[in-house]
């Protein structure tokens, strides 16, 4: 029987953890390809950090998907169209919000608006499997390895995250706000 990880009281505990890691390993994972492609592991993302939320997010609401015993192929399909889902709103979300967008599929055939194409929603669809049934279970052994300590440093992460968005946040808005002077 599959441990669900909303069994426990510590939920919110365990899924920010969950949500934290996949952020940063998201973030690796962009720059170690950012390298691969364009020479350097620095890519310009959403937060200064190093963090990329939509990495959190889609496993998140894929352990939910799997948590409720749904059927394998209901589940690899799911696999293929929340992580694309999550990557089409996060990119429309932050072209709406701060007028730039982040990356740009528009050059790639069977693409939506940029912000999907087919090529990239296949790689997270691969990746989401491997991710709920390859790395999530070692995930899950991290967590209660650590679980005294995380429920200690979980504020001290947590105020890092928040200040990381709101310091981004109020930077791109002001950033917009000032006049750009051109010689």
């Amino acid at each position: 029987m599959m441990t669900s990880i909303f069994s426990s009281s510590g939920d919110t505990e365990q899924y920010f953890f969950y949500f934290m890691i996949y952020s940063f390993l998201g973030w690796v994972l962009e720059g170690t390809y950012n390298l691969y492609s364009n020479g350097s592991f620095r890519k310009e993302g959403f937060l200064k950090g190093p963090f990329k939320p939509m990495y959190g997010f889609a496993p998140l609401l894929l352990l939910i998907a799997r948590d409720l015993t749904l059927p394998f192929p209901l589940l690899l399909l799911l696999a293929l169209v929340i992580p694309s889902a999550v990557e089409y709103v996060s990119g429309w979300l932050l072209k709406t919000v701060f007028q730039k967008q982040w990356w740009d599929y528009s050059g790639m055939p069977y693409q939506l608006k940029g912000h999907i194409c087919l090529r990239f929603s296949l790689y997270w669809w691969a990746l989401s499997v491997a991710c709920v049934y390859g790395i999530q279970p070692l995930m899950n052994l991290i967590y209660f390895r650590v679980q005294p300590v995380w429920e200690i440093i979980l504020p001290v992460v947590g105020l890092y995250f928040m200040a990381d968005l709101l310091w981004t946040c109020w930077s791109r808005y002001r950033s917009e706000k000032i006049p750009q002077y051109q010689d």
